[in-house]
């Protein structure tokens, strides 16, 4: 009896795994499930179908290929060798190619890239950016010797004679073509010298086209402060720089049109201008030179001094009345001055004095109004309208009647 080794076992079996000229290169379909990528690059999960399930690693320098993003319920084919892990006594499929069953890697890439950067906004209309009318300067990202420049320069300068074109050359498929198309993108923004980008090259098949698909390309023209353009193909190709672009074109020639207007029209433009502003000025003279007659027609400018003469009887008669009012308010005023100055001549002591009465007053000051204000023998003082008299009481009489009265005077 031959006894083994736990690794003698699993090493014999590997051994036959790896002798079997089946399983060193077989194709699997089936479900991926417990999909893990590891930091290290490596890519671990399951293939399944209804009835069993398979372990599989993909490798970093395998994986690192990769155009489309691995996901668990992806149905694929998986093309490897399968042999036995011998750690673990379990055998598993070791993939070199893995492709989405059903749908080309290429187009499981694009949606997938598509959906990521959609919902980051890359694609949204509002960071779109207006192309300049009259560009001084075009950048023009794409091969040097392909189809595409030559269709440029010459629908450029076919309709905008004077325009600069400044050519970054790149190339355009290719795995160093990504990365240099989104440097001359950076490279022109940069520098800050054209006012507009063409970014693009000639038709060709998805896989040649496939560097315009690439995120890092399609970052650099969403990031671009300067417009750019997408001409990538023909009219019935689209790539994620036609979505990132603020325009697309069907064709480079096409994008040339759009950047650079044509001299002709601009001219015919112009010219219509002229006529509107024109049309609009002769319309305008005409109006004014309507108004201007109708004021040479009218009463003021055609009897200047009956209007004078008109405000001039107006203003007498304004005058008159306010004259009348004046001479009313100052009688009015007048009569109510006289009244009040023959109240306070009524009311005046020296008034009264005028007609015949006098004031006595006691040597101290004080009026005598009454025969207990003096005693006989004082002196008192009688003022009078004119003077004054000094007098000695020598009699008194309580009562005064009017025969004694009388007979004093006399």
């Amino acid at each position: 009896m031959n006894i083994l080794t736990v690794t003698e076992a699993n090493k014999y079996i590997k051994q036959i795994f790896e002798r079997d000229a089946t399983l060193a290169a077989v194709y699997v379909r089936g479900e991926i499930s417990n999909f893990k990528h590891h930091y290290s690059g490596h890519c671990y999960f399951t293939l399944k179908d209804s009835q069993a399930t398979m372990k599989a690693v993909m490798f970093k320098s395998r994986a690192q290929y990769l155009k489309f993003i691995p996901r668990d319920g992806l149905k694929v084919i998986a093309g490897g060798h399968i042999t036995v892990f011998e750690r673990d006594g379990q055998y598993q499929l070791y993939i070199d190619h893995l492709v989405p069953e059903g749908l080309g890697e290429l187009t499981l890439a694009f949606e997938q890239l598509k959906e990521k950067l959609s919902k980051e906004g890359v694609f949204n209309p509002e960071r779109k950016k207006a192309l300049p009318l009259l560009p001084h300067s075009v950048g023009i990202v794409t091969s040097p010797t392909g189809a595409a420049i030559r269709d440029i320069i010459t629908v450029s300068k076919r309709r905008y004679p004077g325009i600069s074109l400044i050519l970054y050359p790149v190339q355009v498929q290719g795995t160093e073509a990504p990365a240099q198309i989104a440097q001359a993108i950076r490279i022109l923004n940069q520098q800050g010298q054209v006012d507009v980008i063409i970014v693009g090259r000639g038709g060709g098949s998805l896989e040649e086209l496939w560097a315009f698909n690439e995120e890092i390309v399609v970052r650099a023209i969403a990031a671009s402060s300067i417009p750019v353009v997408a001409a990538v193909g023909h009219q019935t190709d689209f790539t994620l720089a036609d979505f990132a672009a603020d325009r697309r074109a069907a064709t480079p020639s096409q994008a040339a049109e759009l950047v650079a207007p044509d001299v002709k029209d601009l001219c015919r433009y112009l010219l219509s201008l002229q006529n509107r502003l024109e049309t609009a000025m002769r319309i305008d003279l005409k109006s004014q030179r309507a108004r201007v007659e109708h004021l040479l027609s009218s009463r003021v400018l055609r009897m200047p001094y009956a209007m004078l003469l008109d405000k001039q009887q107006m203003t007498d008669q304004q005058v008159q009345r306010l004259e009348h009012r004046f001479k009313q308010i100052y009688l009015n005023k007048q009569h109510a001055f006289q009244v009040l100055a023959e109240k306070l001549a009524m009311l005046n002591p020296l008034g009264v004095l005028s007609r015949g009465y006098g004031i006595i007053r006691t040597r101290a000051g004080k009026i005598v109004r009454n025969t207990r204000d003096v005693s006989l023998g004082e002196q008192v003082q009688i003022v009078l309208q004119q003077g004054a008299l000094t007098a000695e009481i020598i009699d008194i009489q309580e009562e005064f009647s009017g025969e004694a009265k009388k007979r004093n005077r006399q």
